[in-house]
């Protein structure tokens, strides 16, 4: 995150938003239905919706924001009691090395390249287990384009060939409603496995 995605900058968003939340995100959703539970991180988990799907279908979840509204607001929300919450700015903090079966970040604005929020948070997937890295592809209409754009390419270099197997690195869109008009987002999403 850089200064502009910094603490003030996300604090600010989540004290204005309007707190109803939305569902998990689509890509989680698709990647990780079929996965078996274990241990999860969702980095950069924001009002919650991932980190409590996940922990709905028996994960138990490490949530990792840097905003503490959005973390009280996820916290009240969360009734399995399998979600620890964690303030944290991932632009330093750093998981547990080889702990989860998944590591899962959603659109999180890193400060530098994109490939060293990769591999910081590769670090901490198990033997065996999956990371998941979806950001704002290119060509996406946003408020910060283009300095929250990633593409899969950028996304894929973060992690080491000689220890992962890429399954997915591609673009994808999605029609999405918004502030009452139709959009179209593009989502740049790696999967990879850590090799056993």
């Amino acid at each position: 995150m850089s200064e502009e995605f910094g603490a003030a900058y996300w604090e600010e968003r989540y004290r204005h938003a309007d707190g109803s939340g939305h569902g998990p995100n689509p890509q989680l959703v698709a990647e990780v239905t079929d996965l078996p539970p274990g241990t999860a991180l969702d980095a950069g988990c924001g009002e919650g919706a991932d980190a409590r799907w996940l922990a709905e279908r028996g994960w138990q979840v490490t949530a990792v924001d840097i905003s503490p509204t959005a973390l009280d607001r996820a916290s009240r929300r969360e009734h399995t009691g399998r979600v620890d919450w964690v303030r944290a700015d991932l632009t330093s903090w750093a998981p547990a090395e080889r702990h989860f079966d998944l590591v899962s970040a959603q659109y999180v604005h890193p400060a530098g390249p994109p490939e060293e929020l990769v591999d910081r948070l590769a670090a901490g997937v198990a033997p065996g287990g999956t990371l998941l890295i979806v950001g704002h592809a290119p060509g996406e209409s946003s408020p910060h384009a283009p300095r929250s754009h990633v593409t899969a390419e950028q996304l894929a270099a973060g992690v080491d060939a000689t220890e992962w197997d890429v399954l997915v690195a591609e673009v994808r869109v999605r029609p999405v409603r918004h502030d009452g008009h139709e959009t179209v987002l593009r989502d740049a999403v790696l999967r990879a496995r850590r090799r056993s």
